[in-house]
């Protein structure tokens, strides 16, 4: 599928999450904006920045209304042991046949060391209460990157 643009409505989904059962998409419309991360591997050294970043933020992203997501198409036994090592405090959603990677187009063909594979370019959308994508980020620091989106969020509001 090709890539989403800011602007277009955001894939409806339902994915099990860490958290216990199925997370549904729709859940949220119109009670809160979304921050929905898609992360290449669980125990990564730059998925745990990531996702310890997010944690370490996450009441200031609730006082703003927003809720965050992070997909991967780890199993939930890998997202287990990641949120558990890590104290994650928001849902990590399993995508093991990548469809939902698929729909919002990070699902792509990658290469390293002259050997291509498929796998989940680091993505986030920033999904407003009406499901539009208001903003996507590629290219990402991992390190700056809540700061930034907490910022974008706030803006929102």
């Amino acid at each position: 599928m090709s890539k989403l643009i800011e602007g277009q409505k955001a894939p409806q989904f339902i994915l099990p999450g860490s958290t216990g059962g199925n997370i549904n998409f729709k859940d949220y419309r119109t009670k809160n904006i979304v921050v929905l991360y898609f992360y290449p591997k669980d125990m990564t050294s730059g998925c745990i920045r990531e996702a310890c970043s997010f944690r370490d933020l996450s009441s200031e992203f609730e006082a703003a209304g927003a809720v965050i997501l992070g997909v991967s198409t780890d199993d939930m036994n890998s997202h287990a042991g990641f949120a558990q090592a890590h104290r994650l405090n928001f849902p990590l959603l399993s995508d093991v046949d990548a469809r939902v990677s698929s729909a919002y187009g990070v699902y792509v063909e990658q290469g390293r060391y002259r050997h291509t594979f498929m796998g989940i370019e680091r993505t986030t959308f920033v999904i407003d209460k009406s499901g539009t994508i208001r903003k996507i980020y590629i290219h990402i620091n991992v390190d700056r990157h809540a700061d930034e989106v907490l910022e974008f969020v706030r803006g929102l509001e």
